[in-house]
């Protein structure tokens, strides 16, 4: 088997595919690639089926010595990596990737034709960072398989990526959207260092929250949650199964993406859109990945 070294692990760097579904009732959340759109691209560049394992970086990236030739694509931000972005490339026995800190965004992706090879929990080769489950983050001396799970050829041609709203979240409306003023649309939210793949802590104008108990209740990915200070969270990927926070708001599917490569200090905004507007960016989104097959 093919093997990748990890020299240097960068900041937080994952082995992750698309997650693991249908245990939301064991408390497991799904987990998986918290910008799923690039590391999706990222596999179907390099032949892959669409969830395959790879590789997730934050905000500064590692180095990894490939021992045999191979197919690789990065995708997501830059990284500064010296290799072209959103392309498939061959790269040498002996090759190096070394990617240093984020140019743009909060991660970027590292698909391998095959795929990482690593063992599957609850069917799914993610790492749950905050749990444990499924591994942990990569450590320098780490080695990883390469799999042999190519599913068609590599796209060589570069690809344009999406283009994502930048600086505004679009979002529909919550289960407890009637229970609040919608006064906050527009305003200007920064994300707090207190951000993880659990969720992204928001600091800006408080949106009050109506006061008494609710009864906990599914949260789903892209919820936005008020708690008594009035500071939204985004639930993010390692986000809890249920919550007893009330939610005005839910981030589209297409923004998800968007949600995923938020740094520490970006500063958004909430735009809300109707069902059949949500329905048609994600259409959208969905053809550009499968003209990539």
């Amino acid at each position: 088997m093919n093997r990748i070294r990890v020299m240097r692990p960068g900041f937080l760097t994952t082995v992750q595919d698309l997650g693991r579904f249908g245990h939301a009732h064991q408390g497991v959340s799904v987990s998986g690639a918290a910008d799923a759109l690039a590391l999706r691209a990222g596999n179907l560049l390099v032949g892959n089926a669409e969830n395959a394992a790879g590789l997730e970086m934050t905000l500064v990236g590692g180095a990894f010595a490939f021992e045999s030739d191979a197919v690789v694509a990065l995708t997501g931000s830059d990284f500064g990596a010296g290799l072209p972005l959103w392309q498939a490339v061959e790269i040498q026995a002996g090759s190096v990737i070394r990617c240093g800190a984020s140019q743009s965004g909060a991660r970027c992706y590292l698909a391998v034709r095959g795929g990482i090879d690593v063992p599957l929990v609850l069917g799914s080769a993610s790492t749950h960072v905050l749990t444990g489950l499924g591994g942990r983050a990569l450590q320098a001396g780490d080695e990883l398989g390469v799999g042999e799970g190519a599913v068609r050829r590599a796209r060589t041609a570069a690809v344009v990526p999406p283009e994502l709203s930048h600086g505004t979240l679009r979002v529909t409306a919550g289960p407890q959207a009637e229970w609040f003023p919608e006064d906050w649309y527009g305003a200007s939210y920064q994300v707090t260092e207190e951000s993880n793949r659990m969720g992204l802590r928001l600091h800006g104008p408080a949106i009050p929250s109506p006061s008494g108990h609710m009864l906990t209740e599914g949260a789903p990915l892209g919820a936005m949650q008020i708690p008594p200070d009035g500071q939204p969270i985004i639930l993010l990927v390692e986000h809890q199964t249920t919550g007893g926070y009330p939610k005005p708001a839910n981030v589209i599917s297409a923004d998800l993406s968007r949600v995923g490569q938020l740094r520490p200090r970006d500063t958004v905004r909430f735009e809300r859109v109707s069902i059949d507007h949500a329905l048609d960016l994600l259409r959208a989104q969905e053809q550009w990945l499968y003209e990539l097959i």
